[in-house]
């Protein structure tokens, strides 16, 4: 039975979607194949039992039929964080192992998805992926997104301490003009120091975005219109707070965007319907006239009345647009696709000895 930890540089760089990918992948070529997430950040009951959200979903795609339990020995609850700090959460690293082996029991492929940054989350009660990655006698493949940058200093960090457990790398959600310094800059680079790219995934519109529903509901706010534009795709966000000639400029440059401005500019309202916005997010709970009303209705864009104010709205949405969590099954399939034709699988397989 092979093991392989999925960690990453830092939170939300893609470990869910690159877990789940892989694990449909080795399905494909007739493997039997186990998931756990032995330290979920995400607690959540189920039947009685703590188990982790993220651990859940990717254990529901999959049809495994694991207890929450087993998946996830250690849910990092409230109580759990005031245990540790007091130094009472005691040696965790047996139930993690035990875990794994029950699991793994009948399995030709162990997926293990971590938790948080790779080389420190964890660190305080004994339970960094370097650690369980060792621990579980795993290999690892490290994600890392771009945000403005890579971080190749934590790569080459992560390599000095994995050693040869490290499979690789995967840079994740570069952007089309970055490409060409990862080709010959970045690759290269990390080649020399011994760490392998396995795959560079594109940025992807679809991947950074959220249904237009789904906005409503996270951000607490509710939809004052009932047209099918609740299934928009929402990848970027325009604040209104502007005269409309600027306003105008700027709106016909972006694709895909969610307008916020306050509930009495029914002139950038207009504005943002007639230019075929993905949503209308009205804030100050100030509810839109009628005439907004029905334009919206007419072009399908839904209308989101949220409470705080626009900057508190647009602060919650830049959070949301960049930790949104894999759910919508429709992303689900295109990111798998995206990883498969980024990963190169045989030296992935090669190096857990599956090929």
């Amino acid at each position: 039975m092979t093991g392989l930890y999925i960690g990453s540089t830092s939170g939300y760089c893609g470990k869910n979607l690159l877990a789940l990918a892989l694990c449909l992948r080795f399905r494909e070529d007739g493997l039997r194949v186990g998931y756990m997430k032995p330290v979920g950040a995400m607690p959540r009951l189920v039947d009685g039992e703590l188990g982790d959200d993220d651990a859940l979903f990717i254990n529901g795609v999959l049809g495994l039929g694991a207890s929450p339990a087993d998946m996830t020995p250690v849910p990092v609850t409230k109580d759990f964080l005031m245990k540790a700090f007091a130094g009472e959460c005691g040696v965790l690293m047996p139930s993690i192992t035990a875990a794994y082996h029950k699991l793994a029991a009948d399995k030709d492929v162990m997926i293990v998805g971590g938790s948080g940054s790779y080389l420190y989350s964890g660190t305080y009660c004994g339970v960094d992926g370097v650690s369980v990655a060792r621990s579980l006698g795993a290999k690892t493949i490290l994600v890392d997104r771009f945000r403005s940058e890579l971080n190749y200093d934590y790569l080459a960090a992560a390599k000095h301490a994995a050693g040869d457990d490290l499979a690789g790398v995967i840079l994740n959600d570069v952007p089309e003009h970055f490409r060409a310094e990862v080709d010959e800059l970045i690759k290269p680079f990390l080649a020399r120091r011994g760490i392998d790219v396995l795959g560079v995934i594109p940025h992807d519109p679809v991947m950074s975005g959220m249904r237009a529903g789904d906005l409503a509901e996270r951000l607490g706010g509710r939809l004052v219109t009932m047209s099918a534009g609740v299934h928009n795709l929402v990848v970027n966000f325009l604040i209104g707070a502007m005269n409309v000639e600027n306003f105008l400029a700027f709106f016909r440059k972006r694709k895909d965007v969610a307008v916020i401005c306050g509930g009495d500019r029914s002139d950038l309202q207009l504005v943002a319907l007639e230019g075929g916005a993905a949503a209308l997010v009205l804030t100050g709970n100030l509810y839109p006239n009628d005439i907004i009303l029905t334009k919206a209705e007419a072009v399908g864009v839904p209308v989101i009345l949220a409470r705080d104010d626009t900057f508190s709205v647009a602060k919650k949405m830049e959070t949301l647009l960049f930790s949104e969590k894999l759910r919508d099954p429709t992303r689900v399939g295109h990111g798998a696709r995206l990883i498969s034709q980024a990963l190169d699988y045989a030296a992935l397989k090669a190096k857990l000895g599956l090929a």
